[in-house]
């Protein structure tokens, strides 16, 4: 008895499936009248089955699906009318659950106040150095020299002048 036990055993579960073929089906049908063990097994399986089966059953009725029935609204204006795309684009906003909570305000806020951050460290002039500037002149009988220095760069330009050449004019 105990070997009908195991083949039956493994295609218990196909018969509370019902995924048995016809021979397999008189088979486990044969065992089970003979088989108390066997039949206590297939009493678990659908008491478990009815234990899952009525909370499911039960969220199934309470649950709406709206957006279930907005999908199919719009696949059957879509065939009777062509929208255009701001109103097909708003059917489309209107049926996620993502925008009917208004959840995308503050992200569309949040990157236009980024996009102005970013914008403004991009197009920032860079700073300007002042024309400040030091000039000095110095003569002498021979030479004259002027330095010129801007501050910022630390540039400094030096011109030599030298004095003019005398005509040699004779008497």
């Amino acid at each position: 008895m105990k070997d009908s036990c195991s083949s039956v055993s493994k295609l218990l579960e196909k018969y509370f499936d019902l995924e048995v073929m016809d021979e397999e089906r008189l088979l486990v049908e044969g065992h089970l009248q003979d088989c108390l063990a066997c039949r206590n097994a297939l009493r678990s399986m659908e008491e478990l089955r009815t234990l899952i089966k009525i909370p499911v059953e039960e969220a199934v009725r309470k649950e709406e699906f709206p957006w279930v029935w907005q999908k199919i609204e719009r696949e059957i204006r879509s065939t009777q009318e062509k929208l255009t795309w701001w109103q097909s684009f708003r059917s489309r906003l209107d049926a996620s659950p993502l925008f009917k909570r208004k959840v995308w305000i503050p992200a569309v806020a949040t990157v236009a106040l980024l996009l102005f951050l970013t914008a403004q460290i991009i197009f920032q002039k860079p700073p300007s150095y002042s024309d400040a500037s030091v000039v000095d002149y110095v003569e002498s009988q021979t030479d004259n020299v002027m330095v010129y220095q801007l501050e910022k760069p630390k540039i400094t330009v030096i011109w030599l002048f030298e004095g003019p050449e005398k005509d040699q004019t004779t008497l």
